[in-house]
């Protein structure tokens, strides 16, 4: 060691030595630096890299060699073999390459250790190889103990350099390894100098193939700082350039984590490349290895476990086949109660992306909203799409022979109850009327509600027309029971219009259009019926079409006439008022029954428009009369919802100047079914102004004693089905005494209706009865004949 330290000291330029391990340090950090960028890569792009570093590692020890040579100054004379030179490069640089593959190829330590110990051979095969090259007038020996202590300051230090390089890639490790990596070069080649023992030889000459040593230096050196320069700074840029993808990686795995999809990715051979921890939780394989195994291994495990159904080779071989084919495939699978949709999306160069949704909650909601689209919201029974659809079904699916009936339901009187109890009533009553419905028809049938009171059903399978019939039946009267709905007793009826297939039609809507017309004959038969389609009900709905345009048409051009039927006291027989009935005078019919337009008046709201001519027309009419001549018109329950009515009255008797107390508005008992609080204030405002109110028809409808107590009622007028019976059924004599002793209890007038003879007039007076009117006195006259009623006794002749 001595002899080591007195080279050092005494036989080398300090100047020199500081430059060659400037060198040597900015030729370590680069090698290390590059051992990185090595490990960090695969394939070609790490070929390139240990290339790199070997040639930078290589060209530093053969520069620090050299420039340590200059600084060791062997003498005047002396130069090197260029030939050899070159050769000493490239030992440094190949051994150094082969360590350096072995370091990065391996994770294991002792394999990373072998090759830092390459590493440090090939400083030493560099060293000595360049000695060779070295010619002067002397001989060089050697002292044997020396040398392998430096070829072991080589090994040694190099194997350690690179297992620290190994361990961790941050700063703190870079600066170890580069020191010892340094030191291992520096420590080496100073104990080998240190060995060298020069004998004077002048017979010894220096070849042609040779060059200075100072010049071999400088451009040794100048070439190798700048190689190991451009190395460093290609090192940095690529750290730096690694560092940004780190971070741009960090990003891109925390959005893979936070993914609400799971993810993973294969490679051409299905192995799992990546996947974040939502694809591990959805699928439950949490606790199984994942990474860098075949998708095919992870199946077979799982159905080992009894999570997989099927065949897994089959499943993972199709999987490969549509990658390796490009096709983007599509499925829904379920997975531990749970539906999953997968995606797999082939990618270039082969291999797929898959990727994981849950979708249950969007299927339930997908579902609901379907349900809700098909379904009525307040029954759930089928709406008119799906009924529509289930009866196109089930006239696709019909064998011959087969019937399919249409049943159209509408129930009586619902707008009445609807408008007295409120909405939230009526809502609860269609609800227990589907659920009635529901439970009348068979398995196979189909209960819809089409809209409001509407319900249809569809009866499949059944051969005879009495299938239908019995059904009809049934629910006519299932329907048709009392229903008990929040302290309410409520009844309703139910009419039904039915059509069969194939001889009333063989689409939906031709059955739909031939059931809703035998619907209308129901109604018009005097509802809580059914009715079959027939033939002559669509010429006769026609016919209504027709009316109704006519009757739209007559209201413009003055076609209604007013007519005028005298009302007689009984005790004094001479006549008090006349009720005002509408005439049509049709250009081509002539006189049209009120039975015939005033229901359709009604129904498409016409008859506001007729009801104030005929209120204006009475009014001036009845101002011509004598004073003590009153006249009566008859509102319908349409007229009560215009807001107008009050003025449309005030209006008709400002306009004819008819006092007040002379006008007599009737209403019926329907009347107060709807909205009864509204109905009441406009009763009470038209009594205010003078304006008398009669209750038409009672006894025929809801009839209660409610009514005459919630509104004072001028006059109670008894129908006509009671009246014609007198004679001949004791109950409808009992009616009209009850009627006639509540009136005159109440202060209330009562006047009978269809008085048609004798008979009936003497019983009516007999029970006290306070007016009468009928055929018995007149039929309705024109107003131009109202002078010769009143002046002409009554007729004696019975009707």
């Amino acid at each position: 060691m001595y002899q080591v330290f007195y080279c050092l000291t005494d036989q080398h330029d300090w100047g020199l030595v500081a430059l060659g391990g400037a060198v040597c340090l900015l030729a370590s950090a680069a090698a290390i630096s590059l051992f990185h960028r090595a490990r960090a890569t695969q394939g070609s792009a790490r070929l390139v890299w240990l290339a790199l570093d070997a040639i930078v590692s290589g060209c530093g020890i053969w520069a620090t060699h050299f420039i340590a040579m200059l600084a060791y100054g062997p003498g005047a004379g002396a130069a090197y073999n260029i030939p050899v030179t070159i050769l000493s490069l490239i030992f440094a640089i190949s051994v150094t390459f082969v360590g350096l593959s072995i370091a990065v190829s391996s994770t294991r330590t002792p394999w990373i250790l072998l090759g830092g110990a390459i590493v440090g051979g090939g400083v030493a095969a560099m060293h000595y190889t360049g000695m060779a090259a070295l010619e002067m007038p002397a001989r060089i020996g050697w002292v044997s103990g020396t040398v392998t202590a430096s070829i072991l300051f080589g090994i040694v230090f190099g194997a350690a350099a690179i297992h620290v390089a190994a361990l961790r890639d941050d700063l703190s490790h870079a600066l170890s390894a580069t020191g010892l990596l340094t030191l291992a070069i520096v420590s080496h080649h100073f104990t080998a100098m240190g060995a060298v023992e020069l004998t004077p030889d002048p017979t010894l000459a220096i070849s042609g193939l040779s060059i200075a040593p100072a010049t071999l230096s400088l451009l040794t050196a100048s070439a190798a700082a700048a190689i190991i320069a451009i190395a460093l700074v290609a090192a940095i840029l690529d750290r730096r350039a690694k560092g940004q993808l780190g971070r741009q990686q960090v990003v891109l795995d925390t959005a893979l984590e936070n993914m609400s999809q799971g993810l993973c990715m294969f490679d051409r051979d299905g192995k799992i490349l990546l996947f974040n921890e939502r694809y591990a939780a959805m699928l439950r394989r949490t606790d199984m290895q994942l990474s860098g195994r075949r998708l095919l291994d992870v199946l077979r495990e799982e159905q080992a476990r009894g999570h997989w159904q099927g065949d897994p080779d089959q499943f993972f071989a199709q999987l490969v086949a549509d990658a390796r084919d490009g096709r983007t495939t599509t499925t829904i699978v379920s997975r531990f109660g749970r539906s999953i949709r997968v995606v797999n999306q082939p990618m270039e160069g082969g291999g797929w992306v898959a990727t994981f949704e849950d979708i249950t909650e969007w299927l339930a909601a997908q579902e609901k909203i379907s349900h809700m689209a098909r379904h009525d919201a307040l029954t759930n029974l089928p709406n008119r799409v799906l009924f529509h659809e289930q009866l196109e079904q089930g006239l696709r699916l019909a064998r011959p022979g087969d019937q399919l009936a249409v049943l159209c339901l509408d129930l009586d009187h619902f707008k009445d109850i609807n408008d007295s109890l409120g909405h939230p009533i009526g809502d609860a009553l269609l609800k227990e009327v589907g659920r009635r419905l529901a439970a009348c028809v068979g398995e196979k049938d189909t209960v819809a509600r089409l809209g409001g009171d509407e319900f249809a059903v569809v009866q499949l399978g059944k051969e005879e027309e009495a299938a239908a019939t019995a059904l009809a039946g049934r629910l006519v009267e299932v329907i048709s029971a009392p229903y008990q709905i929040a302290d309410h007793q409520i009844i309703i009826g139910v009419s039904i219009g039915i059509s069969l297939s194939p001889q009333d039609g063989s689409n939906p809507d031709e059955l739909l259009k031939n059931a809703d017309l035998a619907l209308y004959r129901a109604k018009a038969d005097g509802r809580g019926t059914y009715r079959f389609f027939e033939t002559g009900m669509d010429a006769r709905a026609q016919a209504r079409r027709l009316l109704e345009m006519d009757l739209r048409a007559a209201l413009g051009r003055n076609e209604f006439e007013v007519h005028y039927q005298p009302i007689r006291d009984v005790a004094s027989d001479r006549v008090v008022a006349f009720e005002a009935l509408s005439r049509w005078n049709h250009p081509q019919r002539g006189l049209i029954s009120p039975v015939a337009f005033i229901p359709l008046a009604e129904e498409t709201g016409l008859i506001v428009q007729l009801g104030e001519q005929v209120l204006r027309n009475a009014c001036a009419d009845a101002a011509t009369w004598p004073e003590e001549i009153g006249v009566a018109v008859n509102l319908s329950p349409v007229q009560f919802k215009n807001p107008n009515l009050v003025a449309s009255v005030t209006e008709a008797l400002a306009a004819s100047g008819l006092a007040a107390e002379r006008l007599e508005l009737e209403i019926t008992e329907s009347v107060l079914l709807q909205n009864s609080e509204a109905t009441l204030a406009i009763l009470h405002e038209l009594r205010a102004q003078g304006v008398r109110i009669s209750l038409d028809d009672f006894g025929t409808g809801y009839s209660s004693l409610s009514y005459l107590r919630s509104f004072p009622f001028d006059k109670i007028k008894i129908d006509r089905s009671f009246v014609s019976e007198l004679s001949t059924r004791e109950d409808s004599m009992a009616i009209v005494r009850a009627v006639t002793g509540l009136g005159r209890s109440l202060g209330i007038a009562t006047t009978a209706e269809g008085v048609e003879n004798d008979a009936q007039l003497e019983l009516l007076r007999r029970e006290g009865c306070t007016q009468a009117q009928g055929y018995l006195f007149s039929a309705p006259r024109p107003a131009s004949e109202v002078v010769m009623m009143l002046a002409k006794p009554r007729l004696r002749a019975s009707a």
